[in-house]
């Protein structure tokens, strides 16, 4: 089927086809996770960021899409003009669309695929609109190799310079893929404001970004809790995403897997060991209408002296600190874990989720029962107290306090200022 036909109006709405069957995305963004979780919690296609991921083979990673009734709208990994790359130099363009047509040319008549996706966002702090013509001039190319698949382009957040330059530049889009975290609770409104009323689908969504949340004092994040992530999740999804029935095609959640990005918990639905969180729970649910049988366990609160993150907690150094959380579990035999990490330093911070290294673990405790915590650092500098609550059946709760450790010199010059910012 061409893809013209691939996309369907009926009464002014958009209707996505595969396999020439009314098809609605309940996606996620999986390149290095195990696939069996994300079909059991009622997935039905993911997207991957580019074709070689270092980790496994991409045929292979079709045929188990395949086998377990899964679709791939395909990455191709294009060069971003933020990380040097010239859309004004013919010479590159033409290299780099050979090279993604091998590509294409190799996976084409896999069953298991759904979609190219071209690029990842290719607009973030791109000033050199050719982008798009070289986006248009490889969209071409595809459509002529393969007619029977769609193409798209994921960008970074929706603004109007951006949907009228691909308008103007790139046409031979099908649809197009929007990437927004907090802001996604203005979806329609920011739709409406550029104009934008054709086909499209939400490529990364979930937890609000770092970028967009509160900070402490010394400029940290303050990250939500698993439980508070899955809340707006649940919310986002049920409110935003499915009321849009008339251009949405669906959704991809970020990220069905776990990374490091400001800190090793913001974005991953899973935890570094595999345990699974509670956002898993509520997309299955609005998924599938049926909740996993082992639900996982909720962090309601995390302190540390008394103190939650919003309040900007400062401590001297060796002063015996002290954490607590109480949480809320439908699983007996949990256990609880703490960690202290040295913040990212700032010179290392990704931009755009670029690789991030994992900070330093700095002192850390033996899984135990006690829902506190003491601890001591000598050090002077900017730490974050992970907390961890674990059952029996790999089921996760997390939270997390930025802190700031400071000598006792410190102490009375930064007091002031941190008071002053206190939330109470």
């Amino acid at each position: 089927m061409p893809t013209s036909q691939l996309i369907k109006t009926n009464d002014g709405a958009h209707i996505l086809l595969n396999n020439s069957q009314p098809f609605y995305i309940k996606g996620a963004g999986l390149e290095f996770a195990e696939l069996e979780t994300f079909a059991a919690a009622g997935g039905n296609t993911f997207r991957t960021w580019r074709v070689d991921n270092g980790s496994r083979d991409v045929i292979e990673l079709l045929d188990e899409a395949q086998r377990l009734g899964l679709s791939v709208c395909m990455g191709l990994d294009l060069a971003r003009e933020r990380h040097g790359f010239d859309y004004s130099d013919p010479k590159a363009v033409k290299a780099q669309t050979d090279a993604m047509m091998h590509d294409v040319e190799r996976l084409k008549d896999h069953p298991a695929l759904f979609m190219w996706g071209l690029g990842n966002e290719l607009n973030l702090r791109a000033k050199d609109l050719k982008v798009w013509n070289a986006v248009d001039q490889l969209a071409q190319k595809i459509k002529a190799a393969d007619p029977n698949h769609l193409v798209t382009t994921m960008l970074a957040g929706i603004d109007k310079p951006t949907i009228e330059a691909i308008k103007e530049r790139a046409p031979s889009l099908d649809l197009l893929s929007f990437q927004i975290y907090g802001e996604i609770d203005q979806l329609p409104q920011i739709l409406k404001k550029v104009g934008y009323t054709g086909p499209y689908q939400v490529t990364e969504w979930g937890p609000t970004g770092h970028w967009e949340s509160p900070e402490t004092a010394w400029k940290r994040h303050i990250e939500p809790s698993s439980h508070d992530k899955a809340k707006d999740i649940s919310r986002r999804y049920n409110e935003i995403i499915l009321r849009d029935k008339a251009n949405c095609l669906g959704s991809y959640i970020f990220l069905w897997g776990q990374k490091q990005e400001r800190t090793p918990t913001w974005y991953g639905l899973f935890l570094e060991k595999g345990e699974r969180t509670e956002a898993v729970d509520v997309l299955q649910h609005a998924w599938t209408n049926s909740w996993p049988q082992h639900r996982a366990p909720a962090i309601e609160a995390l302190t540390l002296n008394a103190l939650n993150a919003s309040n900007s907690v400062m401590m001297r150094s060796n002063e015996t600190a002290t954490a607590q959380v109480s949480f809320s579990s439908p699983d007996s035999g949990t256990s609880i874990s703490w960690i202290v990490r040295k913040e990212v330093e700032r010179a290392l911070q990704s931009d755009g989720g670029d690789h991030e290294p994992t900070p330093a673990t700095v002192v850390s405790s033996i899984a135990s029962r006690e829902p506190h915590y003491q601890f001591s650092i000598s050090t002077p500098g900017e730490y974050r107290l992970y907390c961890q609550v674990d059952t029996p059946n790999n089921t996760s709760a997390v939270a997390n306090i930025p802190f700031l450790v400071t000598s006792a010199e410190e102490i009375k010059s930064t007091s002031k200022s941190i008071i002053q910012h206190t939330v109470s």
